[in-house]
């Protein structure tokens, strides 16, 4: 299979192996159907044992809020930990409801601000980018979006072929096309048809095509596609932002176009995009998927600064 197509159902996915898969998936689609009442509080019981057991992810979370956030107390640091798994819970409740449960679960629960933004790129034909970073809200602001435009969105192959096949299934059916991350031309192709993609370019994913630019005062290994992209697919860059409040509300945010990017200077055009996730996780920093090593890679002679599991 070329490694840029999307997950196909097989058979093998009867085979006792993918059963376990099947019971997630089963209880999946029963929590999609709860009230979305009775979700938020189940998926905040579900964060209350994630940082009670889920201990390396709560140590990367530790790591990264000691790093980014020296201002704050001990005890400050470790109520934002807390809350950060506790986000991680809601995200993995919400995130059924939004892949597997009713459209108008969300539709009475958001607000979106800046589609005037978005209108008038469409209106002269461009090709937009959405350029926004990995908040646990992703699925459910994905669901609302698509109230509004149809759109594209990169992903990356989940590992268990039976979980990646559902996964892009569910969100093919209310959004785009779903594009392999590493297929940069199919990208480039579907901005130059003048799509919404929404790119999400905040992780680490090494030293090929990145460059080190600092985020939240450390310096990240930043990929530099985001300028490339944008230039090639003749687009548009709008960032996006999306929040949820503690009633369960999801705010909704396209900020204005981004004006001489790409620049010409990679490093300087990377370093201003985590400019624009800091800003945007200062908001609401106990949202943003801080379980993910964003400095895994360090410059030359740098000693790792997460702690290796036992």
């Amino acid at each position: 299979m070329d490694k840029h197509s999307s997950p196909q159902f097989h058979s093998s996915f009867y085979l006792p192996t993918y059963w376990p898969t099947w019971i997630a998936l089963g209880l999946f689609y029963v929590i999609a159907r709860l009230p979305y009442g009775c979700g938020l509080w189940l998926g905040k019981c579900v964060g209350a044992l994630f940082f009670r057991l889920a201990g390396s992810r709560r140590r990367i979370a530790e790591t990264n809020v000691d790093l980014c956030f020296p201002e704050l107390s001990a005890v400050e640091r470790q109520a934002l930990v807390r809350g950060i798994l506790t986000s991680c819970g809601v995200s993995l409740m919400e995130s059924a409801m939004a892949l597997w449960g009713p459209a108008d679960k969300f539709r009475a629960r958001h607000n979106i601000q800046g589609l005037e933004y978005l209108r008038q790129a469409q209106s002269q034909g461009l090709g937009v980018l959405l350029v926004g970073c990995h908040f646990t809200t992703l699925d459910a602001a994905a669901r609302i979006l698509a109230f509004y435009t149809a759109y594209d969105m990169l992903y990356r192959k989940d590992p268990n072929p039976l979980l990646a096949y559902e996964l892009i299934r569910a969100r093919e059916s209310f959004a785009g096309n779903a594009i392999v991350r590493s297929d940069t031309r199919q990208l480039i192709r579907n901005l130059r048809q003048g799509n919404v993609v929404w790119y999400a370019p905040d992780q680490d994913y090494g030293m090929k095509h990145s460059v080190f630019a600092p985020f939240f005062g450390v310096q990240a290994a930043t990929v530099t596609a985001t300028a490339k992209v944008a230039q090639l697919g003749k687009a548009v860059v709008l960032p996006f932002a999306h929040y949820r409040d503690a009633q369960g509300v999801y705010s909704l945010e396209i900020g204005a176009p981004l004006e001489a990017f790409p620049s010409g200077d990679e490093r300087a055009d990377a370093a201003r995009i985590n400019q624009l996730f800091e800003v945007a996780i200062r908001r609401q920093p106990d949202q943003y998927l801080w379980v993910h090593r964003r400095f895994k890679t360090r410059p030359e002679g740098e000693p790792s600064l997460y702690r290796k599991n036992k």
